[in-house]
């Protein structure tokens, strides 16, 4: 497993680093993201392996995962989140499960096969994320016990997705939260980072024990650099939440997940 970069010197890689936390925590903030997805491609281009580029992310991810939350909480207050338990409750069971799994996965991918695997997994929640600029609250699809049964099984496929691609989830569990449960989409963003913090936390209890945290200590440099404008972005979306439409800020963020999924299909092409 490459730890160390290979690409762009270590100058560059902290300032590329601290402005592209900034912008994608400010989206993850906005939206009820960890914006991980678009950091991914950030990673890679600055000469991380998948692997060591999937643990950053996850780190990163945390951050603005915890950030977020008590800044939307003006718009969203915790007492709405809380009055969700049982949906919170449903959902994390599948999801536990989930990151337990997919970290798993992730640990004995070959680079190339990891590359790929994360490229689909894009793709599709682009389309998830033009699916849900349309969503507005509505009842929801499915009656009781099928929506508890559904909510399981979705929350430990979107648990996988978070393990395998250090990623928070929230482009996945924010349509899934709107369209199984008619749950608007403010209140959508901030269950899924509600949802996404433990999840995120056991995918890295089974990193750890495969001694993968090497990569944290021997980028902790960089890491506060990502993490310090990661913290600074989200901080600043939460405050904006209900400002920037998400008609707007959605299907852009499908696009570029899109365009940045194809980056790191042709980079896969390269490699053994």
């Amino acid at each position: 497993m490459t730890i160390e970069p290979t690409v762009a010197p270590t100058r560059t890689r902290l300032v590329v680093g601290f402005l592209a936390g900034l912008a994608i925590g400010g989206l993850g903030g906005l939206i009820g993201l960890g914006g991980a997805e678009i950091r991914l491609p950030v990673l890679i281009g600055l000469g991380f392996d998948a692997l060591p580029a999937v643990i950053l992310n996850k780190a990163t991810s945390l951050v603005v995962v915890v950030c977020a939350l008590p800044f939307r909480a003006a718009a969203v207050p915790f007492s709405t989140v809380a009055s969700h338990w049982t949906i919170l409750l449903t959902v994390l069971t599948g999801s536990l499960a989930g990151a337990y799994v997919g970290t798993r996965l992730a640990t004995r991918f070959a680079s190339r096969t990891l590359f790929r695997v994360i490229c689909l997994l894009m793709i599709f929640t682009a389309g998830m994320l033009l699916l849900g600029d349309e969503m507005a609250p509505h009842h929801a699809l499915l009656t009781q016990p099928w929506r508890g049964m559904a909510g399981v099984a979705a929350g430990f496929a979107i648990g996988t997705v978070v393990s395998m691609m250090g990623v928070a989830g929230g482009e996945l569990l924010v349509p899934t939260l709107v369209l199984l449960f008619g749950i608007d989409i403010k209140t959508a963003g901030s269950l899924s980072l509600v949802i996404a913090l433990p999840t995120i936390l056991v995918g890295f209890a089974r990193i750890g024990r495969d001694q993968s945290l090497a990569v944290l200590m021997a980028q902790k440099t960089f890491l506060l650099a990502l993490t310090g404008g990661s913290m600074l972005g989200s901080a600043i979306g939460g405050l904006m939440l209900g400002v920037v439409p998400a008609a707007v800020i959605l299907p852009l963020l499908a696009a570029m997940l899109v365009l940045a999924a194809l980056k790191i299909w042709h980079h896969s092409t390269r490699l053994p």
